[in-house]
């Protein structure tokens, strides 16, 4: 007799206005005591499918099976009364509440005892192994503890089919490994665990059956111990992909980018870089390391001239005439202005990085129109521009004129670093270049990036994928809560060893400085 699925979606599709199938005729099963990881690449219509079991999208076709009942889900409220819960990637937590208020919010109509849910929040922890504290206010908490009171959550309210989405993206590997003990424990506690990831290290440590889309369309599911990331891969992609970054030696390295006591304290008044000095060297890949929010935003923009109330110096090295330039507290015109080229990608690209309701050749045109020396802009080498990065970086796009706005973010993500490397830099910092991106563009950014070094660019990589950070860059500055916590050889430091200075407090960083 076959075993019954816990949830079973049978020819689903959904779709967004007249043109975009996100999900086409898809079938798919998901068993208790198993951990199903959901793969495809960025667009593949991952989150879309798993949306429709959490209630948050209704399938325009198909039907949804709970334990092979076929079950009507047209809102998060239904979903939980089919026992099933998702965690999303940005949490929905009200800050100045505690874990217990927030797990407790908006069950029996706000009638509840807060010391009989406290104890009960306290045996699901005992159960399943979770570290937390019950009584600790959301906005004091790590992002690991924000993850865990969402777990806790649903947990909380019966569910015993989870769904996460990209679970990891912001923890340390010891955080990791916790969370996946956590969700093994779950597993064998007869639950169905659902994750939708990109990373595929991580699918085959925890999963035990992979299920692949492409293009909003079911491709098929495989055991994890009877495939491999290379495997996955072009069932992904559907052709093979080389999946090694070809990190070359560093050579004829030249200090490009020192900075020095480099402090910074933001609106409100707290300090969010303290005291941050290293040097960034020409031919090389500098990668920055920390838990999102420990200062990499702050620190490339004081670089590129972003931001205000810092102090300390940041000396330009220029490789033209030898002379070293203080930019601390330049803006980037001024930094401009004195020759230097300096390229940054942001992590907010359609705030600083590219204006969303203008075309992409306009948005080339934003890198050179002070050059112009009248009030007509030359619009053909922009538009030349454009087209070439639209063919180099492969993107999806119906012309350079359309507005960037309409673009899927992996899109706009090329279009941005493709900008950024066009303009030749000497110093390239790149925030998160590849979230958003499918294999196939993420390892071509790797490979653009390390073209960069080679011809002899200071390239400075914020990312939060370890595996990449080591595999990529020649060594990686780590921070913790606006401090450098330390910096290792990429080739020689491991994971756990990142890891570990990720979540250094400032006082055991005090301590190792009056050793």
């Amino acid at each position: 007799m076959a075993k019954q699925a816990a949830v079973e979606m049978k020819n689903i599709t959904k779709r967004f206005g007249s043109k975009v199938v996100a999900n086409k005729n898809v079938s798919l099963k998901a068993y208790r005591s198993e951990i199903l990881s959901i793969l495809g690449e960025n667009g593949s219509g991952k989150t879309t499918l798993m949306n429709m079991i959490a209630g948050i999208y209704f399938p325009d076709e198909g039907q949804i099976f709970i334990d092979g009942q076929e079950a009507v889900i047209a809102s998060p409220k239904d979903a939980f009364s089919y026992k099933v819960g998702m965690i999303h990637q940005h949490f929905k937590l009200v800050d100045v509440f505690t874990a217990t208020e927030n797990i407790v919010l908006g069950i029996n109509d706000g009638k509840y005892n807060l010391k009989e849910s406290t104890k009960k929040i306290k045996e699901i922890c005992d159960k399943y192994g979770f570290e937390i504290d019950p009584d600790k206010k959301i906005y004091t908490m790590s992002v690991s503890e924000k993850q865990t009171v969402e777990i806790i959550k649903v947990l909380y309210r019966g569910a015993d089919i989870l769904i996460l989405d990209e679970p990891t993206a912001v923890l340390t590997p010891q955080e990791t490994s916790k969370l996946f003990d956590v969700l093994r424990r779950m597993r064998d506690d007869g639950k169905c665990i659902i994750i939708i990831t990109h990373k595929l290290h991580e699918v085959m440590a925890l999963s035990d059956r992979v299920s692949v889309l492409r293009k909003g369309e079911y491709v098929g599911s495989v055991n994890t111990a009877e495939t491999s990331q290379e495997e996955l891969t072009e069932m992904m992609v559907g052709k093979k992909v080389d999946l090694n970054i070809n990190r070359s030696q560093p050579k004829d390295i030249v200090e490009r980018l020192v900075v020095e006591d480099l402090s910074c304290v933001d609106r409100q008044g707290t300090t969010v870089l303290d005291k941050v000095s290293f040097t960034a060297n020409a031919g090389e890949i500098l990668g920055i390391a920390g838990i999102a929010g420990s200062g990499q935003r702050e620190l490339l923009e004081a670089i590129a001239g972003l931001q205000k109330n810092i102090d300390g110096n940041i000396f330009y090295n220029d490789p033209n005439t030898g002379n070293k330039e203080d930019l601390i507290g330049k803006s980037p015109v001024e930094i401009r202005n004195l020759g230097v080229r300096l390229s940054f990608v942001p992590e907010d690209r359609l705030g600083m990085g590219l204006v969303a309701n203008m075309d992409i050749t306009d948005n080339m045109m934003l890198r050179s129109y002070s050059k112009g020396k009248t009030m007509f802009l030359e619009r053909k080498p922009p538009k030349n521009l454009a087209e070439k990065i639209i063919d180099e970086l492969d993107v999806v796009t119906p012309g350079v004129s359309t507005p960037v706005r309409r673009l899927s973010g992996g899109n706009v993500q090329k279009i941005l670093v493709g900008r950024e490397i066009s303009s030749i830099p000497t110093i390239l910092m790149a925030a998160y270049p590849v979230r958003g991106l499918d294999i196939n563009s993420s390892y071509l950014i790797y490979n653009l990036l390390n073209e960069q070094k080679e011809n002899g660019v200071a390239v400075i990589f914020v990312g939060e994928d370890l595996d990449v950070l080591l595999e990529l860059c020649d060594r990686i500055l780590v921070i913790g809560s606006g401090v450098v916590t330390g910096v290792v050889d990429a080739r020689t430091a491991t994971k756990e060893q990142v890891g570990l200075l990720m979540t250094k407090s400032k006082e055991e960083i005090a301590g190792d400085a009056n050793e």
